[in-house]
């Protein structure tokens, strides 16, 4: 599958018969909402952990050089915490610009952080058969990978310790973030 997933998004899930729609972020859409939105909370979802398994070629990384970003791995039992913002359907045309390297809105339930409820949101996920799949390695590779990576968005360093620090700011625990923020933060000094 091509990295470049915009019309593969709008081709297969339509939204425009919905009045809103729950978008659920777990990477930089956490701390970076460039979209108007109705609303925010914290949410969590189900049967899915964090990885910096997926190349950035248009953010964090050039096409010659890709960073390393987010995407969301299968695991049973495991819970994701993020946020999740009410927008309408029109924001998608900006949203599947931003998540166009390899990202498939996916439906999935989300689990509100603090008080009782659920509703259905929408996910951008990038599996193992788009383009810009980078898969697995050790922490130390990973976080080496993004000490050397940089694109339009900036340094591929400022991804990881932002993000850190939003789940830190949420009290939320990630294993892999941070042990690879611990590895990134070594090589910064």
């Amino acid at each position: 599958m091509s990295h470049n997933t915009i019309a593969l998004n709008k081709q297969q899930q339509p939204l425009d018969h919905l009045d809103s729609v729950w978008l659920f972020g777990y990477g930089s859409l956490i701390y970076k909402a460039d979209f108007p939105y109705m609303q925010c909370k914290p949410a969590c979802i189900y049967g899915w952990q964090r990885r910096f398994w997926q190349g950035s070629h248009d953010h964090r990384g050039t096409p010659q050089a890709p960073g390393r970003v987010l995407t969301l791995i299968e695991a049973p039992g495991a819970r994701c915490a993020g946020m999740a913002y009410e927008v309408t359907p029109d924001t998608f045309e900006h949203l599947d610009h931003r998540e166009k390297n390899g990202y498939l809105r996916v439906f999935t339930e989300l689990h509100w952080l603090g008080e009782p409820g659920q509703t259905q949101g929408l996910v951008y996920l990038a599996s193992a058969d788009n383009e810009a799949y980078l898969g697995p390695d050790t922490d130390a590779a990973i976080a080496a990978h993004i000490a050397s990576s940089a694109g339009p968005s900036g340094p591929n360093s400022d991804y990881l310790l932002q993000l850190a620090q939003a789940l830190r700011d949420m009290d939320e625990q990630d294993e892999h973030v941070f042990a690879i923020e611990q590895q990134l933060l070594k090589l910064l000094k």
